[in-house]
């Protein structure tokens, strides 16, 4: 899981906007499909063939890796969403 965490703090409704201005522009296709009490998006971008979750959750845009997805999908999606924000965005990678 990699964790996105703006340099200034927002509210989740302003990151879920965010996620879901990123998310509209393409080349993704995505859709929340879930009854949880966060915004969980499975996404599917179709220039680089990858497919994860997205999560707004405790102030942060989490990205959840897949077995099959590679570093170029996620990579996109945070290149669009840093251009997207006037804010620095701080990174960190958990694996269990």
């Amino acid at each position: 899981m990699f964790t996105l965490r703006p340099e200034r703090d927002s509210e989740e409704r302003s990151l879920t906007a965010l996620a879901e201005s990123v998310l509209g522009r393409g080349p993704y296709r995505y859709g929340d499909w879930f009854d949880l009490p966060m915004p969980v998006y499975l996404v599917h971008d179709d220039e680089t063939g990858d497919t994860f979750r997205v999560a707004v959750r405790d102030g942060t845009i989490r990205l959840y890796v897949l077995p099959d997805t590679d570093p170029p999908g996620l990579r996109a999606f945070y290149e669009r969403l840093d251009r997207r924000t006037e804010s620095a965005w701080s990174v960190a990678c958990r694996t269990d």
